[in-house]
């Protein structure tokens, strides 16, 4: 059988090595003559006891693993490499190269949140109530943080299983959650806001920005600052995205007015962004693109001089032309404009308002027709 129980005591008196019989280690020529510190060598595992039992435990407990093929040495390394620390560490650096920085401060925030609670605990010993103790462990966030920590630790144990560091992911927990609905405007308010976006700001990009927002609902405002003039394809009628939110390559097609307007711009350097200043402001030199909230900024100041109130740039344009669209086309289709590829996030654009509801409920109505009421009881006719 592989490995053994050792010593690195000799006997006291002929100074022969102690031999295994068994329940300790003892001399051959001295039977009295016993260890009393033991190290199980097994393979390129070595650890160490202070009693022959709990060594043999030991050494039995490996050669099991070893016949049920489960022994990973790593498991007993000092430096503990499966440790939840370590791995979660090695899979953020791979992390850093695949995802925007705001998107990798993200997840690298909800690791840490992780890394204080499982620590150096071997990620193949983490088991559903482990996982269940952490969310419960974790106060003063909100059920949807709790389930992007939770959904971020999962990503990682899909990352382990596919580099065969661990054989299975553990059962996690579900979170529960709702998400929270925008405030959205009538297509008639949404025109009234552009017209103003179009009247206050002297960029005209920042309204053709917030014009496209309305218009093409699959693209979001962070994608749309960071557009460049050669990503636009006037020939062939579309804007380009390489580095949407979904990490895919992204083109949307634009309308012939569209283009018409972009042809009255006159043409620059490809690498330079479409959306950007064209004189120096507070914070921004000529030529620089938009910052994240720019296009917002002239979205609330519209909404204010119209006195609109709580309706935000993604509100106001991608929601608001979402819903309206209800009464031209079918939910697939909107979908599809959207760009959604969960329905989870697609269901809170096409959310059944009171309206609809009452509309539906005249339907049903009439079912039942009601000809008078007399002394309080309902005859039917």
């Amino acid at each position: 059988m592989k490995g053994g129980i050792y010593s690195d005591e000799r006997c006291l008196i002929c100074e022969a090595k102690f031999n295994d019989i068994g329940n300790a280690l003892s001399c051959s020529n001295h039977p009295k003559s016993r260890a009393t510190r033991f190290v199980v060598r097994f393979g390129n595992v070595t650890k160490r006891f202070k009693s022959y039992d709990a060594a043999q435990r030991f050494l039995t407990g490996v050669r099991f693993k070893t016949d049920e093929a489960t022994f990973d040495e790593r498991d007993y390394r000092k430096d503990n490499p499966l440790s939840f620390s370590n791995l979660s560490e090695k899979w953020l650096k791979y992390k850093i190269d695949e995802l925007r920085p705001r998107s990798y401060q993200a997840i690298k925030n909800h690791i840490r949140h992780a890394q204080g609670f499982f620590g150096n605990m071997n990620v193949k010993d983490i088991r559903y109530g482990h996982l269940e103790d952490f969310l419960k462990s974790i106060k003063g966030l909100s059920e949807k943080t709790k389930h992007n920590i939770l959904s971020t630790v999962h990503s990682m144990y899909e990352w382990l299983k596919l580099r065969e560091e661990i054989r299975d992911i553990p059962k996690f927990p579900t979170v529960s959650f709702e998400l929270g609905y925008r405030r959205t405007v009538s297509k008639d308010q949404q025109l009234q806001i552009l017209e103003e976006v179009k009247r206050i700001c002297p960029n005209p990009k920042v309204y053709i920005g917030i014009k496209w927002l309305a218009t093409y609902i699959s693209i979001r405002p962070g994608e749309l600052v960071k557009l460049k003039e050669g990503d636009i394809d006037l020939a062939n009628r579309y804007l380009y995205f390489p580095h949407p939110k979904e990490k895919k390559y992204k083109s949307v097609p634009i309308l012939q007015e569209d283009v018409q307007i972009l042809r009255s711009f006159s043409q620059s350097v490809p690498g330079l962004p479409f959306f950007r200043h064209d004189i120096s402001v507070s914070g921004a030199t000529l030529n620089e693109h938009f910052g994240q909230r720019y296009l917002y900024k002239w979205w609330v100041q519209a909404c204010k001089n119209l006195e609109i109130e709580g309706v935000y740039l993604y509100g106001g344009t991608r929601h608001s032309s979402a819903r309206a669209l209800r009464a031209y086309r079918t939910p697939e289709e909107i979908k599809r404009a959207t760009m959604h590829t969960t329905n989870k996030a697609f269901e809170r654009y096409f959310n059944i308002e009171a309206d609809d509801l009452r509309n539906i409920y005249k339907d049903t109505a009439k079912v039942i027709r009601l000809d008078k009421i007399d002394n309080g009881l309902i005859t039917k006719k």
